[in-house]
């Protein structure tokens, strides 16, 4: 082995239901207004059909990722499952394990590994990194000649006519990891890593499905998450911050020297706006921390009538949330009013948006049509980033970027990676466009059946080369038990 090699990502795939909803198309069912939301959100998002789960999406990309690369299912000795939206709180990587296991059957080929470890990975939209994590240590430490792949996948739905609506989405993307990186590597020992308790900040809790408030619209279990828009983007930012800062403080660099050299930023993407929203914040940080460009915090605090003073104290504060929640309830304020006021003038600067240009427009295109994917959402830009660039041709080759991931409640990652020699033949089998192909646009109608569980009319949509569910088991019996238990196949 190269001992000069880092453990990283060596392929990606990904899935996304055909079902798809154009938010041009929402806007004139709703009444919100296109130009904002195309601006902030995306262009559209997918749409689970009822034979489809968080378990199908996630073999489907599975069993892809295997036969774009030509894996052996035996060299796997460790599949993560990243998502918060499992339907079983007993079992998890083992269900995509055991629909994968019988498609390969079919196929003629050996099954996975028996001496594989499944273990699922919950934190919000931050699992899927926690899992990828994981298995870069599990390829550095002790996986011998084996590798792993790591599965992210969600369903992102929210109820009808509320704020998040807009904000939905699914799919699953997986992610082949090995000691010696072919796509790209991962700096560990510089991740920078965050986390404090958010109290209500976005959350599932189970007993929310019996209470007669929750989702009185929906006759379908749903999984609509508990959460105040205002208060989790003030989270967001804050660990999203912590995280960055953390990882600038192992590399020993400053802010400003490492904006200036980084040759691509990726962010967990909940909407086409937050990660923009993000690296304003970051960089105004950046200038009240005294890394670059003192001048240029001033006149950014004189146009947003701020006080240079206070954007720097909020810079060294360590704000408690979960406190303000604890006495105020909703009236939480922005525990950085000021130098969120200097981060949206900002905002408007056209030297700012050059550099959002030269370093968050990889993958953009392919991301506006994906919708939120929750844990698969910044691996998806990855994804979309890396196959946009082999398709151009770009020079990525040990270029570095970083990846920040975030999950409410809630936690950070802050990742150096780096293209590897050789990233282009890797990056050319993601497909990922080739994934999004095939959509079928629902009407209001329809949408909003399938959204509220009702009898859905006029789709023709029949399941192909794709995981399905069969049927949910119904006994209840002393010596017997698989109520509930649902049961997959795949269709050829």
């Amino acid at each position: 082995m190269n001992e000069l090699a880092k453990p990283g990502v060596s392929g990606m795939s990904i899935y996304v239901p055909r079902l798809r909803v154009r938010l041009e198309d929402w806007c004139s069912w709703t009444g919100n207004s296109w130009d904002k939301i195309q601006a902030v959100v995306g262009r559209s998002f997918r749409v689970p059909a009822r034979h489809e789960n968080v378990y199908t999406m996630a073999a489907n990309a599975l069993l892809r990722l295997i036969q774009e690369y030509d894996i052996d299912p035996r060299s796997v000795g460790f599949l993560g499952f990243g998502t918060e939206s499992s339907t079983d709180n007993a079992a998890g990587a083992v269900i995509v394990r055991g629909m994968v296991d019988r498609a390969l059957d079919n196929f003629g080929k050996p099954r996975l590994s028996r001496h594989m470890e499944v273990p699922e990975f919950k934190h919000a939209c931050l699992g899927g990194i926690y899992a990828l994590k994981a298995a870069l240590r599990y390829v550095s430490c002790d996986a011998g000649d084996r590798c792993a792949i790591v599965v992210c996948a969600d369903v992102a739905e929210y109820e009808r006519g509320s704020t998040g609506e807009q904000t939905q989405g699914a799919g699953a993307v997986a992610m082949l990891v090995t000691r010696e990186a072919k796509l790209f590597e991962v700096d560990l020992a510089h991740c920078g890593s965050a986390s404090d308790y958010r109290g209500p900040d976005f959350r599932k809790p189970f007993a929310r499905h019996f209470t007669k408030e929750y989702a009185p619209n929906t006759q379908r279990m749903s999984d609509f998450p508990v959460f105040s828009g205002k208060y989790s983007t003030f989270s967001y930012l804050d660990e999203t911050v912590h995280a960055v800062e953390d990882m600038l403080r192992k590399l020993n660099v400053s802010a400003g020297k490492y904006y200036s050299n980084v040759h691509s930023l990726f962010f967990h993407r909940p909407y086409q706006m937050m990660p923009i929203q993000a690296m304003s914040f970051l960089y105004v940080r950046g200038l009240a921390r005294g890394d670059h460009h003192q001048g240029e915090l001033r006149t950014l605090c004189n146009e947003a009538g701020v006080s240079t003073e206070t954007v720097m104290e909020e810079a060294l504060s360590m704000p408690d949330l979960y406190a303000q929640v604890a006495m105020h309830g909703a009236d939480v304020s922005d525990p950085y009013a000021a130098t969120s006021a200097a981060a949206a003038v900002l905002r408007k600067k056209p030297a700012f948006r050059q550099l959002l240009e030269h370093k968050m427009s990889l993958g953009t295109g392919l991301v506006h049509d994906l919708g939120n994917l929750y844990s698969a959402a910044l691996p998806s830009w990855l994804a979309a980033g890396f196959e946009e660039a082999a398709q151009q041709g770009l020079d990525l080759t040990l270029r570095p970027m970083v990846a920040v991931g975030y999950g409410s409640g809630d936690a950070a990652e802050s990742w150096p990676i780096r293209p590897v020699v050789g990233w282009e033949q890797a990056a050319k089998c993601i497909k990922l466009q080739r994934s999004l192909e095939g959509a079928i646009n629902l009407t209001r109608e329809q949408y909003e059946s399938l959204h509220d569980g009702l009898e859905v009319t006029g789709l023709d949509h029949l399941p192909s080369a794709e995981f399905v569910i069969t049927h949910v088991g119904e006994c209840y019996e002393p010596t017997f038990q698989d109520l509930s238990v649902e049961y997959y196949k795949y269709v050829g």
